[in-house]
């Protein structure tokens, strides 16, 4: 396998201005291509700092990929400092500059001097065209000391990036790869980190070929599983066999194989069976029916949302009682109820979701976190109370996963249902011929 260290360069990753997205993804992507991320760095824009950084990444790793630092700036060092690290000379890339002219003439624009900064490029460097900006990629295979080392700078905008790195990168992976590998992301919902490793120990325990790891974020875990092999094929094999393992074990908590989004898995659910939803929200103001618009083709199930977040509005709109909000007030089991129920007579959807609760910052004798869900589907109504902790942002963010995921798990036990009756009228109609 080959060590793989990513060198993010950019003093405003270190000063936490822009979340550093491009290591992410190629940290997530490579291991489709068998080989291993080892390490992280990140450095500001300094040429003496980066400089050591680069000789630790060339001591310990077979490959190191920079990103960003070859911009047209003064502080975009990347290049100079590698090329001095090397001992290589910069060379003006006739190409490149020739691209750089194009960019900036299909724009009604002409590039400065410093642009032509961008054109400069190592000596014997392999250049990765860039179908999205002005700076060139480079791949370097180092000679001397770092003999067998192998360089991969990268420019920092994320849509430059990934579709050089898709490009080129995964491909130089592939062709010098011993090993593939193969990673399924198991994606749940309704069990939390420490409990998914509990029911998962003797598969973890000891793990060899596939691994297992998992990490969690609000209201969600998920458990990369990663299996190497002489081909693909071999290690999707052996993937897939760890998987349908983790499936038996944790059932409907298992949402996704496909590292869905669980909105992602609700929508293309929804579709596959030809229903549609609508929301009625209170503590949450429309981040529910956002994250389901947020999905591509949700225009085919999504009916319609509101946002009721006064008892005004849950009366006027969705028909909840007056009675029902004096005796059991807008947080109770009984108004979501009503409120679910309503919404899916006022936009006639298959199910509606509706949720009201406490999110914070505490006012008087409030149970901050104490949340209701109710989803009522075109076979029942169901209601959950949930106590949520942390800010409250994180209890309007757990509160739509979860109503996401009810949702979604009402849908299979529709489809159980619905593929029950067709079985039992198939038998039933096969009797009737044997009688006949």
């Amino acid at each position: 396998m080959l060590k793989t260290e990513i060198l993010s360069v950019g003093t405003e990753l270190l000063m936490g201005q822009i979340v550093n997205t491009d290591a992410g993804y190629i940290s997530k992507r490579l291991p489709e291509a068998g080989a291993g991320v080892y390490y992280h760095t990140v450095v500001g824009d300094n040429p003496s700092r980066l400089r050591d950084c680069l000789l630790i990444a060339l001591d310990r790793a077979d490959v190191v990929i920079t990103t960003g630092g070859l911009g047209p700036t003064q502080d975009d060092l990347t290049k100079h400092t590698i090329a001095e690290v090397l001992g290589l000379k910069l060379y003006d890339h006739r190409e490149s500059r020739d691209r750089i002219d194009s960019f900036f003439a299909a724009r009604g624009r002409t590039p400065t001097e410093n642009n032509y900064r961008q054109a400069m490029i190592p000596e014997g460097a392999e250049v990765l065209t860039n179908d999205n900006g002005t700076a060139p990629g480079c791949l370097i295979r180092c000679t001397g000391r770092y003999d067998g080392r192998v360089i991969i700078m990268l420019p920092g905008p994320p849509d430059e990036l990934k579709p050089m790195f898709d490009k080129y990168v995964m491909k130089f992976y592939s062709d010098n790869s011993r090993q593939k590998l193969h990673s399924i992301f198991v994606r749940i919902c309704g069990c939390g980190e420490s409990l998914v490793e509990t029911k998962l120990a003797s598969m973890i325990d000891g793990q060899t070929n596939p691994t297992f790891a998992t990490y969690a974020k609000s209201g969600q875990v998920t458990v990369r599983v990663t299996a190497g092999a002489e081909t693909e094929a071999e290690a999707e094999t052996l993937t897939r066999g760890a998987v349908e393992k983790i499936k038996e074990i944790l059932g409907e908590d298992v949402y996704s194989v496909d590292d869905e989004e669980p909105e992602e898995t609700l929508v293309r659910l929804l579709k596959e069976n030809g229903l549609t939803v609508s929301t009625a929200e209170s503590l949450t103001a429309g981040m529910i029916a956002s994250r389901i618009a947020s999905v591509p083709g949700a225009s085919a199930a999504l009916v319609s949302g509101t946002v009721v977040y006064t008892d005004e509005a849950k009366k006027r709109l969705l028909g909840v009682n007056e009675k029902t909000l004096t005796e059991h007030t807008a947080v109770s089991a009984q108004t979501c109820r009503e409120m679910a129920e309503g919404m899916k007579k006022l936009s006639g959807s298959d199910f509606s979701i509706a949720v009201t609760g406490y999110a914070g910052p505490r006012v008087a004798d409030e149970p901050v976190g104490l949340v209701y869900i109710g989803v009522s589907a075109t076979h029942k109504t169901v209601v959950r109370e949930c106590r949520f902790t942390g800010s409250r942002e994180k209890i309007r963010t757990l509160t739509a996963v979860n109503a996401i995921d009810l949702t979604r798990r009402l849908i299979a036990e529709l489809k159980i249902k619905a593929e029950g009756v067709r079985n039992d009228a198939a038998a039933a109609a096969e009797g009737k011929e044997e009688r006949v």
